[in-house]
């Protein structure tokens, strides 16, 4: 097992006044600007938070979950959130009180976070990196954006910082409690974005890269699955009594596969329509979701066969860009105004890649395989779909760690004696 590197009194010290900084910022914010943060019109439901929040009213009142179709049950989104918001609804009000009880639920979120993205660089690289890395999110402005917009991303980023946290601890002590908690996280995961279902996979790297027995990884393998699979029957008898037929996760993949063929929103390439007469630029994007999928894969065929490198741009470099390069920032938190912001998102971004080839090349890779792994499928996880900030700023957390390597090396290698942070 690794040894954790110690930490000083004033390292300590650091961090819980790093904690107490980001809860009180984070709940002033909220607080101050409330409804400020809707991105959609809580009269009309136009945007994913306010028809959350509608969804939540509807699921407290009638017990039903619909999103999308008035209020008739739907599997358009995963439950997770509306379960949430619902509960807090029904103990301090359906209007304000339950609204603002989540976004303060979200500030204690954003602490847990600062103290897991501490941990994180603490057992991966040192106790310095760790508070450097924890510093740098507490002064990370769409963090406290996401604090206070009724989404699911900062619940979604916490579960993926433990599922990161206790992957670490697996993959040093190997033992079958921390594959239990994966199956639980994962399920959990899940429940918010459906896409974390294969994310135990990446133990197959560690397990390889360990030479751990065959017996263990189908041990390790069934305790993930089942626990996953117990925690997620719920959902499918739900589905199943429903509409009558099974349905894993939601009926809504299609579309945002088929919005992630466009490039920078544009149409197909010229000649499509001619090729295949069936679509309409009007038509194209409309329609039921079930066919989305099979529209998407007719542009993707087309595009990749008439302009080959523009299709591979977009699906490989090009989505690092969407995900990353911009930030999840749609309401701006004076004094950061948002062209402001995102020339900062670019150079925390830079700085961030900067690090990360550093640390691959002089850091021990064992250490940093859980973290790699982490960003590396929930990356390319995302590039068969649409990409933008929102699904990608929960990873930021992740990269922000490079980014604080980084900074360490730079300290060090101009300091001629350590902080005292560490012993």
């Amino acid at each position: 097992m690794s040894a954790t590197p110690a930490m000083s009194p004033m390292a300590k010290k650091l961090l819980i006044g790093l904690l107490i900084f980001v809860g009180i910022v984070s709940c002033a914010i909220v607080l101050f600007y409330n409804d400020y943060f809707f991105l959609g019109d809580p009269i009309h439901p136009n945007n994913d938070d306010v028809k959350y929040i509608q969804t939540s009213r509807l699921l407290l009142n009638e017990g039903v979950l619909a999103y999308n179709t008035k209020d008739r049950p739907s599997a358009f989104i995963m439950p997770g959130l509306p379960l949430i918001l619902s509960g807090l609804m029904a103990v301090f009000g359906q209007d304000q009180g339950g609204v603002i009880a989540f976004r303060i639920f979200q500030c204690l979120q954003q602490v847990l976070s600062v103290y897991l993205i501490f941990w994180i660089g603490r057992r991966t690289f040192n106790v310095r990196t760790g508070l450097i890395a924890a510093a740098i999110s507490a002064l990370y402005l769409p963090d406290y954006f996401s604090s206070g917009v009724i989404l699911t991303e900062t619940t979604f980023r916490t579960i993926l910082l433990l599922l990161v946290c206790v992957t670490i601890l697996a993959m040093e002590q190997n033992l079958s409690r921390w594959y239990v908690l994966i199956g639980v996280l994962t399920a959990a995961a899940a429940y918010f974005k459906p896409h974390a279902t294969l994310y135990p996979a990446v133990f197959l790297i560690i397990w390889w890269r360990n030479k751990i027995p065959w017996r263990l990884m189908l041990k390790y393998t069934g305790l993930m699955i089942g626990v996953y699979i117990v925690l997620l029957t719920p959902w499918w008898i739900r589905n199943w009594l429903t509409f009558h037929e099974l349905i894993l996760f939601t009926n809504s993949a299609g579309s945002p596969f088929l919005l992630g063929t466009r490039f920078y929103g544009q149409l197909p390439p010229a000649g499509f329509f001619e090729a295949h007469p069936e679509y309409s630029p009007e038509t194209l994007f409309q329609g039921a979701d079930k066919n989305a999928i099979r529209k998407g894969l007719d542009v993707i065929a087309y595009g990749f066969t008439h302009e080959p490198l523009k299709y591979i741009y977009w699906y490989t470099l090009g989505r690092w860009i969407e995900l990353y390069f911009h930030p999840f920032y749609s309401r701006p938190i004076w004094p950061i105004s948002r062209p402001v912001m995102n020339v900062l998102q670019i150079i925390l971004m830079l700085l961030n890649m900067a690090g990360l080839v550093f640390a691959m090349i002089k850091r021990r890779y064992r250490r940093l395989l859980p973290l790699l792994l982490a960003l590396c499928y929930f990356t390319v996880i995302y590039f068969p779909f649409i990409a933008f900030n929102r699904y990608g700023y929960p990873n930021m957390a992740l990269l922000i760690l490079f980014g604080a390597c980084l900074i360490d090396q730079a300290i060090s290698s101009n300091s001629k004696s350590p902080l005292l942070i560490t012993k």
